[in-house]
C-alpha cells in the first residue's frame, strides 16, 4: 500500500468518513461492509438510507461477485463503458452487497473509476468504497477541498488530496438491465 494512503485506509478500517475527489465533486466514502460507518455517513448527509449509495472501485475484479452470471453482451458494455464516470445499476443475486448500501432495491450502484486517486484509494483499501457527492441532501454537490472541510471537516477521517477530474458534475447513472438512463452527467 501506498504510503500516502496508509492514514485513509487505516480511517476506513475504524469505521470512519472520509472525502475524496472524484471525476467531477468532492465525494464521502466509507467502508460499504461497516453497518455504523455507513450509518454515520448517511447521519452526515441527512439521507434517507431508502435510496441506497453507489460503490466505487479500481478495476471490474474488485466488483466480480456482482459479474458472476451476467451475460456477455452486459460484460462488453460495463467493459465499454469502464474505468470512466459511468455508474451502473446492477443486480446484486448473491446479496454481497449489505442492504444498508442498497437501500430498498435488490440493485447496487456502482461505477469502476478511471480518477487517479479513486484507483489509488481503492487498491489500497482492497475493494469498493462508498462514493456520494460530500453535501448534505438536496443541496448542491461540493467542488472544492475548502468547502468539503468547512461543511464536514470535524466529522471526517481524513481528506484525501488531490483535483477533481475534467466532470462538471456527478457521474452518469444508468440501469445495466433495461439501459435506461437514470441519471445524466
Amino acid at each position: 500500500m501506498s504510503w500516502r494512503y496508509a492514514p485513509i485506509v487505516k480511517a476506513l478500517d475504524a469505521g470512519e468518513v472520509i472525502a475524496y475527489p472524484t471525476e467531477g465533486v468532492w465525494g464521502l466514502g466509507c467502508d460499504p461492509w461497516n453497518a455504523s460507518a455507513v450509518s454515520l455517513l448517511l447521519a452526515l448527509k441527512h439521507r434517507p438510507w431508502q435510496k441506497g449509495l453507489i460503490l466505487v472501485a479500481s478495476s471490474m475484479q474488485q466488483i466480480e461477485p456482482l459479474l458472476q452470471g451476467l451475460p456477455a453482451k452486459k460484460i462488453q458494455l460495463l467493459e465499454d463503458s469502464w474505468p470512466g464516470s459511468n455508474t451502473w445499476i446492477i443486480d446484486d443475486p448473491l446479496g454481497w452487497i449489505p442492504q444498508q448500501v442498497k437501500g430498498e432495491h435488490s440493485t447496487v450502484a456502482v461505477r469502476v473509476s478511471a480518477h487517479p486517486q479513486i484507483k489509488a484509494l481503492c487498491d489500497a483499501f482492497g475493494g469498493p468504497i462508498i462514493s456520494t457527492s460530500a453535501n448534505r441532501s438536496g443541496l448542491p454537490p461540493l467542488r472544492y477541498n475548502w468547502q468539503v472541510r468547512k461543511n464536514f471537516g470535524e466529522s471526517l477521517g481524513g481528506i484525501v488530496e488531490g483535483e477533481l477530474g475534467g466532470q462538471r458534475g456527478p457521474s452518469q447513472i444508468r440501469n445495466l438491465r433495461t439501459g435506461q438512463t437514470v441519471r445524466s452527467a
